[in-house]
């Protein structure tokens, strides 16, 4: 772990930063960490349906950040073929990281995992998002992340800050206070592709075997048959270590 004293870990010291943080636009939260952490970031995206607001974002007001991608192996069809195009729309490319282990090979040894209930899930979290993250971290020498969470997505996020510590990792939300009418105005006012299934009735985006369609008003509801909505990334969790 880096010794630099920018972040210490304590209650405070992310107050501060909230503090900060709470009175910039979302392009001035970017700018603003991405200078005071700067060679210290990644970013990520899931090339969900509204991946490409964080996306521009980043590629207009801090460009040099590293943006990861959780490949699960599981994805649907149409966010591989969204992922490449929005690479090649905005003018980016991600750095792709893959669990160790390839999806045939985890089917064959331990099943559908995310069949298996709450453990199985967490299980498979683990192995397909949790490993792939923490590697990205080690790897690029990241101790800060930024993400596009927002508090309307589900109940769970609905107290987060602008800013917190997850396990050893500082996180940065740039966009936690945007509602849905926000991101359904700045999708349109850069003319931003959207992904292929929101034609098709989903509100939220995962992989294939655990989203399903559904209303704006139960979210909720279309991850995971309802057990639950986080996928393990953004939960503090045993088996993570989000550190490098």
């Amino acid at each position: 772990m880096k010794t630099d004293t920018n972040v210490k870990q304590d209650p405070e010291d992310v107050d501060a930063l909230n503090a900060q943080l709470k009175p910039l636009e979302a392009e001035g939260r970017i700018e603003f960490l991405a200078e005071r952490f700067s060679g210290r970031l990644l970013a990520t995206t899931s090339f969900g349906l509204q991946a490409a607001v964080m996306l521009k974002l980043l590629k207009d007001h801090a460009p040099g950040i590293p943006i990861v991608f959780i490949d699960t192996g599981y994805l649907f069809a149409e966010t591989y073929r969204y992922a490449d195009h929005l690479q090649e729309e905005l003018g980016f490319e991600v750095q792709v990281y893959s669990p160790a282990v390839t999806a045939a090979r985890q089917e064959a040894l331990y099943g559908k995992q995310w069949e298996g209930g709450p453990e199985g899930m967490d299980d498979y979290a683990r192995v397909h998002k949790i490993e792939p993250m923490n590697r990205a971290l080690r790897e690029l020498g990241a101790d800060v992340w930024i993400s596009g969470l927002r508090r309307s997505q589900s109940s769970a996020r609905s107290q987060r800050g602008f800013a917190e510590i997850q396990s050893k990792t500082l996180k940065g939300y740039p966009i936690i206070d945007w509602d849905d009418e926000k991101v359904e105005r700045f999708i349109q006012d850069h003319g931003l592709p959207r992904h292929p299934l929101v034609a098709a009735g989903y509100v939220t985006m995962g992989d294939w075997h655990s989203t399903n369609p559904g209303s704006k008003s139960s979210k909720e509801s279309t991850r995971f048959n309802g057990e639950k909505y986080e996928c393990g990334l953004h939960l503090d969790s045993r088996q993570q270590d989000f550190q490098i």
